[in-house]
């Protein structure tokens, strides 16, 4: 029975180390819960890409879109622990169930926080006919005709809906904020007048910029933005306190094994030297950062925190 105990003993010893040392041995599955063509689809590729190249392994992305990202989010919380299932997603994925009543999982305690890998400001965008370019005269603006002014926005806590919450409270201002399914939706409303004001990603609002269809006002970050250098940050602009941005996260499921962590934590963080990825990220116009499980966790904490607040503050209620 001794020997038995022995053997056992030494047999799970060297599976484990195994385990370890064999981490990734097949393809990785890293799941966009949208549609291609997005930034987040885009930002995902590219981290797929390049991960791959850090692992020595094949990295396949698996776009499953639907109920707003919950569907292929939840596909990853009930995928096994082992690393070979992970889920790339924007900053939208912490509030899901601040904003959905329905979302079947917890952001947090359901999930592993590996990395966050790219951040983009949001363009303070109005349509042509909104003769304010600052925030000040703006704010003048709204506060002499109220009902002529509308926000549009993306989704129920986007970056862009959070930073409009802050933009009302800052300014003390209630400007009604329309909720569309999607970026495209939300753009084309506002480009056609339907809507005066947005807050957008840059990637995505600054082509509208510059074929003269928006303006904008102003940038969400304390720098000017690379992909639009010509529009002024929010300090410059009239309101330095607002400051937001979109970013874009690697998870695993609940309970990954510690090694197996240990192994991403290390090949994600060589992706901040990788000058190839940094060019790529650029290129559609998000910043490129890296911070690693345990700094990502405790933004997580904080971001989640902020916006909970902001929502509540603001009466919102999920749906």
């Amino acid at each position: 029975m001794m020997n038995r105990l022995v053997l056992f003993g030494a047999l799970w010893v060297c599976s484990t180390l195994a385990f370890a040392q064999g981490y990734p041995n097949r393809p990785i599955t890293l799941v966009v819960p949208y549609p291609p063509g997005g930034t987040t689809d885009a930002m995902g590729r590219i981290t797929a890409q390049r991960l791959q190249v850090a692992l020595g392994q094949t990295v396949v992305v698996e776009n499953r879109s639907g109920a707003s990202g919950a569907i292929g989010s939840e596909s990853v919380r009930r995928a096994p622990a082992d690393g070979y299932t992970l889920l790339f997603n924007a900053s939208i994925f912490l509030l899901g169930k601040n904003v959905q009543k329905a979302t079947p999982y917890d952001p947090i305690a359901d999930f592993t926080p590996l990395a966050r890998v790219g951040q983009v400001p949001l363009l303070l965008l109005a349509h042509p006919s909104v003769t304010a370019t600052t925030i000040p005269q703006l704010v003048t603006q709204l506060k002499a005709n109220p009902k002529a002014f509308n926000f549009s926005n993306s989704a129920a806590g986007s970056a862009g809906h959070l930073a409009t919450l802050e933009f009302n409270r800052l300014t003390g201002l209630h400007v009604p904020v329309i909720t569309y399914r999607g970026s495209a939706g939300a753009l084309n409303d506002l480009i056609g007048g339907q809507v005066q004001l947005m807050f957008d990603p840059v990637g995505v609002a600054v082509a509208q910029v510059r074929a003269g269809k928006l303006k904008a006002i102003a940038v969400t970050a304390a720098e000017r933005a690379e992909a639009a250098p010509d529009v002024p940050t929010t300090a410059e602009a009239g309101l330095a306190e607002l400051k937001f941005f979109s970013w874009y996260g690697v998870w695993g499921p609940r309970g990954l094994p510690a090694d197996v962590v240990a192994r991403l934590d290390q090949a994600l963080s060589t992706l901040s030297q990788d000058e190839e990825m940094k060019k790529r990220v650029k290129g559609i116009g998000v910043t490129p950062l890296f911070e690693n499980r345990q700094a990502f966790t405790a933004f997580v904490e904080a971001d989640v925190k902020r916006n909970a607040a902001l929502l509540s503050a603001s009466g919102f209620l999920p749906e």
